[in-house]
């Protein structure tokens, strides 16, 4: 070859490399380059935003992204300043900077500066390029394919997202939040310096580590700030005399079981591997409250064997879960971890609603006379003879009495005549996942709560009887709207009627009696549950706007010492409810006349239409339901009962007229003498906030006295002729009079 072609060979030569080089950096970035695809911890946040937990990634650092326009101007200019001044005018490579460093590191015989940009390191950080002055080089071209293809503000977001900052932290949200207690969001001059300082050395100049070093490195930073014209002088004078770090705060770790629950939710999720802050549907405030009430149900019960107790809140709309208080004590050895929440358990007679729902889709009503009476049902596992909670038999008793008072014979009748795969069933449909065995399997025992269900499963069943009997799923996220289609549990008029009878407080006297916990001044559906030997007791209140569901007992199946669940899991929900009706509206319940139903007036005993003799009552019924018979079991002021309840009447020696013994009356006293059952004598009550008046409202109850002379209610001297009084706020007298007994009894509402 010619020495004219070696040469110019080797021109071409260079510039072959130089639009190699061009046509390189000119290239898209790869697919993928920055997206943030290390793990991040894992932030769960309140509704409103408040933290109650975090994680760190897998390698066991402490990562949160903020977008740009997120982060505090001081700490992107206190950056800017002191990493790379010249960031807004140079195109990835500082040319004066580098001649600077390489002038420097003659002088001193070895590297004192690297001139690197933000770009730069950047590309650093999104590439693994080895610190060496081939690797710098590299670094260069990569910033120089960064700035071609990126804005600055994503270089910069991609920058403050990614630089470490000590003590294991990526990212200044990260660190703000470790060493202020605070967000990137919004942080102090002096904060913002500090953390821009600790990019050069954040392993050994971080607070953590050496205090001295940390505020050298803050100083140098304000220097900066002031230099390039981001603060005055005397700001960062004032900067200069901000503290380190604000005193050091445990992470926080609110809703143990809850927060358990939803990393454990996060980690089955695929799609929620690479986001980083979760906003849930918990409300703090009320999870503080129903924590305060769960421990003071334990502490109050320890005589009678209660060690545990747990509850849950849910929206009715949307199905987001607002508590969730898993045991008394996440922190207590091994049993305080157990979440009660979703640990399987017999929920007793808290299942009997779905049965009677199932009933009145096919043709019951809540007028259906049921026998309580005693019989034995002959199946695969042998006799079954059924019996009360009091041990007694009622005889002839309504749907409407025989629910609300809890009885378990005419709940066994029913799932007899309606098979238990036809109850199971509408269990499943309900959301009781755990009822995995088949109905052989449990029998007619299921109506009484003989198949383990959760807690959530409970909670969420009876949400179902509040949105018109179709069940959706509950939610842990924020914003979950709860429109999804969902699945028919029964029809919504059968689910009004069960709420109704469950709200019913006089249906509820036969199995209760007058003073119980489940008064409220707002239409609230109430139902309880205990399992067989005591060992588990629950009870579950619906609103119009919520549904909450408790839990009372222990762990290891211990039997309680004879608590119900109107003296165990009864108060703690009327806690519950209380203190949730102060954060969310409890609203009106579905009426039945609502869904379809229509009223009339019946015999209180038969059940039949009422005739000139009969007790009267007035009850709901389903279209082509109610009954067209008139009764004819009063006849001469006689009763003459259908013959299978006249055997029973001759063993029990029961009276002749069974009429007034189901009639409801305020006439029973242990000692015979008047008596206010409620309100109580220095009773304090509150009217709960979004409550329409007309259900503020507070049951007027008395007992003992004349049975045959009407109470006379007056509050403040003024007559009431309703047998509920509307909450006022103020000091008030309730007088109660009987004949010539009068009763008083002092109250309080708070506004």
């Amino acid at each position: 070859m010619s020495p004219r072609r070696r040469l110019a060979l080797a021109a071409m030569l260079p510039a072959a490399g130089l639009a190699a080089l061009a046509g390189w950096i000119l290239a898209p970035l790869p697919s993928g380059l920055v997206r943030f695809d290390a793990p991040p911890g894992v932030r769960l946040e309140d509704r409103t935003g408040i933290e109650l937990r975090s994680t760190r990634a897998a390698d066991g650092s402490l990562r949160r992204w903020l977008p740009l326009a997120e982060i505090d101007p001081d700490l992107i200019a206190a950056f800017v300043a002191t990493e790379d001044r010249r960031f807004y005018e140079h195109h990835g490579v500082d040319l004066p900077a580098v001649v600077r460093a390489v002038r420097s590191n003659l002088a001193a015989g070895r590297v004192r500066s690297g001139a690197s940009t933000i770009p730069m390191q950047v590309a650093r950080m999104l590439r693994p390029i080895p610190r060496t002055p081939l690797g710098k080089l590299r670094q260069a071209l990569w910033a120089l394919r960064l700035e071609r293809h990126l804005p600055r503000g994503m270089i910069l977001e991609q920058y403050l997202n990614r630089v470490p900052l000590g003590q294991g932290t990526v990212g200044v949200e990260a660190a703000a939040a470790l060493y202020f207690g605070a967000s990137a969001r919004d942080v102090s001059l002096g904060q913002a310096a500090m953390l821009a300082g600790l990019a050069h050395a954040p392993s050994s100049d971080n607070p953590l580590v050496s205090a001295r070093r940390a505020r050298a490195r803050r100083a140098y930073a304000l220097t900066r700030l002031v230099r390039d014209g981001y603060a005055p002088p005397a700001a960062a004078e004032r900067a200069r005399a901000e503290p380190l770090m604000e005193p050091a705060r445990d992470r926080p770790f609110l809703a143990p079981h809850f927060t358990t629950r939803v990393l454990s939710w996060l980690a089955t999720d695929p799609a929620a591997a690479s986001a980083g802050t979760w906003r849930t549907s918990l409300d703090l405030g009320l999870q503080s409250a129903l924590e305060a009430e769960v421990r003071q149900t334990v502490a109050t019960l320890g005589n009678a064997g209660v060690r545990q107790a747990a509850a849950v809140v849910l929206d009715n709309r949307t199905g987001q879960v607002l508590a969730w208080v898993g045991s008394p004590d996440f922190a207590a050895d091994t049993a305080g971890q157990v979440d009660m929440v979703v640990s399987p358990r017999q929920p007793g007679s808290a299942l009997k609603p779905f049965v009677y729902g199932l009933a009145f889709d096919h043709g019951y009503t809540p007028a259906s006379v049921l026998a309580d009476i005693a019989h034995v049902y002959q199946t695969a596992g042998g006799p079954y003879s059924p019996r009360n909670y009091d041990r007694r038999y009622h005889g002839p008793v309504r749907a409407r009495e025989a629910l609300a008072s809890s009885f378990n014979l005419p709940a066994v009748e029913l799932t007899d005549a309606l098979t238990p795969a036809a109850v199971l069933a509408t269990l499943r449909r309900a959301g009781f996942a755990s009822l995995t065995r088949s109905a052989e399997h449990y029998g007619l025992g299921l109506a009484l709560g003989n198949g383990d269900v959760t807690l959530l499963e409970l909670a969420n069943a009876y949400r179902a009887l509040a949105s018109g009997g179709r069940w959706r799923p509950s939610h842990w996220r924020a914003g979950a709207s709860g429109g999804e289609p969902g699945q028919p549990v029964m029809t919504p008029a059968a689910a009004a009627l069960v709420l109704d009878v469950l709200a019913d407080p006089v249906a509820r006297i036969p199995g209760f009696g007058l003073d119980t916990p489940f008064d409220f001044p707002f239409p609230v559906a109430a139902k309880t549950g205990t399992s067989r030997h005591f060992t588990d007791n629950w009870a579950v209140a619906v609103t119009g706007g919520f549904t909450v569901a408790v839990w009372v007992g222990n762990f290891d199946g211990r039997p309680m010492d004879g608590v119900s669940g109107v003296s165990g899991a009864g108060p703690l929900l009327h806690q519950a409810v209380l203190a949730a009706a102060a954060r969310v509206a409890p609203g009106v319940l579905p009426s039945p006349a609502s869904a379809g139903a229509e009223p009339v007036v019946i015999c209180r005993l038969s059940g039949l239409l009422a005739g000139p003799e009969c007790p009267h009552a007035t009850e709901w019924f389903m279209p082509g339901t109610a009954p067209v018979r008139v009764c004819d079991w009063h006849r001469g002021g006689q009763v003459t009962l259908p013959v299978r309840y006249a055997e029973w009447a001759e063993q029990v020696d029961a009276p002749a007229d069974l009429a007034p013994r189901r009639a409801v009356s305020d006439s029973v006293s242990a000692d015979g003498v008047l008596q206010i059952i409620s309100p109580r004598d220095g009773d304090r009550y509150r009217v709960p906030p979004g409550v329409e008046p007309r259900y503020a409202t507070l049951a007027l109850r008395a007992a003992g006295g004349d049975p045959d002379v009407p109470v006379r209610w007056s509050v403040d001297g003024r007559r009431v002729t309703r047998p509920r009084w509307g909450l006022t706020p103020g000091a008030h007298v309730v007088r109660a009079e009987r004949g010539a007994e009068r009763r008083e009894a002092r109250i309080e509402v708070a506004p």
